[in-house]
């Protein structure tokens, strides 16, 4: 059975314009979840990994907001917080879906921690974007009440950005392995996983910061021995040009054009650049890997080789 780890972005988990309740999460994931499904359907082990971006800010929010009433949690304790939120959401509407097409729907998540660089030159550079988003006027004006750092998020406005230190071992790795084994689907290194530094003695510490996901999931599908890394996003290919007169798709990616497109800033810092680096990373770091970026609607396609744009290491 080949195996796909499945990289879920935002738009899997929220639909745009809606209230960001628990029932519009819910009710998103199902659509989401009939995609993870065809792809089941279609014999692939699958492993799931998914961001956190908007809910991790939310539940900040609420910490702050909260701050005379209950002492607010740390940042890695939120974290962890939204990972047991979105993946009882994933458990919920994936177990159900499967349910439903008699598939087996055996559907666990781990909360899941990642080991990080204290010294990771990430924390002295906050990059990755977390909460809602907020006009440029919004956004100074609480920079200057709370001391947050807020940076322009590929035209769709600003949002708040804290330290994205590159991921270097899944604590739970072992756990993940077990679930595969034992025929379950897992769900890990939710939001990149709750990021932990280990001291001299071994123990693991949390840390303020957000592992980017797209680099979170590229280490677990190396550690599961993945065929493919599926990275799911709200474009269909990624562009050069992007959202200009002169737009051009890609079907094919190789590591050159990828660098090549990068240095001249093709690649949006934040949002398409990480899932372009994971994918270039998975697709070097074995014999017949390759990896997809593209639309949520296209995954089932897109694996079958129908759609997105194909990362590999050497054309063929």
């Amino acid at each position: 059975m080949p195996t796909v780890v499945i990289a879920l972005g935002g738009n899997a988990l929220q639909e745009a314009g809606c209230p960001a309740t628990a029932q519009n999460q819910l009710d998103a994931v199902y659509k989401t979840c009939a995609h993870i499904a065809a792809i089941v359907k279609e014999g692939w082990q699958v492993v799931i990994a998914h961001g956190n971006g908007p809910q991790v800010g939310r539940i900040v929010l609420q910490n702050e907001a909260a701050h005379d009433i209950t002492p607010p949690m740390p940042f890695d304790v939120c974290g962890a917080m939204s990972q047991g939120m979105i993946g009882y959401h994933i458990q919920q509407g994936l177990q159900e879906v499967l349910r439903r097409q008699e598939l087996p729907a055996r559907v666990a998540t781990v909360v899941t921690q990642v080991v990080v660089d204290e010294k990771d030159p990430g924390f002295r550079a906050p990059s990755k974007p977390i909460g809602p988003f907020y006009t440029q006027e919004q956004a100074v004006a609480i920079a200057a009440e709370t001391g947050y750092t807020f940076k322009e998020d590929a035209g769709r406005g600003y949002r708040r950005v804290v330290a994205s230190p590159a991921p270097k071992e899944i604590v739970e790795i072992d756990a993940v392995r077990a679930l595969m084994d034992n025929g379950f689907i897992p769900i890990t290194v939710g939001g990149g996983g709750i990021p932990v530094t280990r001291d001299a003695s071994g123990m693991l510490n949390g840390t303020a910061a957000v592992i980017d996901k797209d680099h979170a999931a590229e280490l677990l599908a190396e550690e599961v021995h993945a065929d493919v890394l599926l990275i799911l996003t709200a474009v269909d290919y990624v562009s050069i040009n992007y959202r200009q007169p002169t737009q051009r798709n890609l079907d094919i990616l190789t590591p050159e054009q990828a660098q090549t497109y990068t240095s001249e800033g093709h690649f949006a810092p934040g949002s398409m650049l990480p899932k372009v680096e994971a994918a270039v990373r998975f697709a070097g770091s074995g014999t017949g890997r390759r990896a997809i970026i593209t639309s949520l609607d296209k995954a089932a396609q897109a694996l079958a080789g129908g759609a997105g744009t194909v990362v590999m290491a050497r054309l063929a």
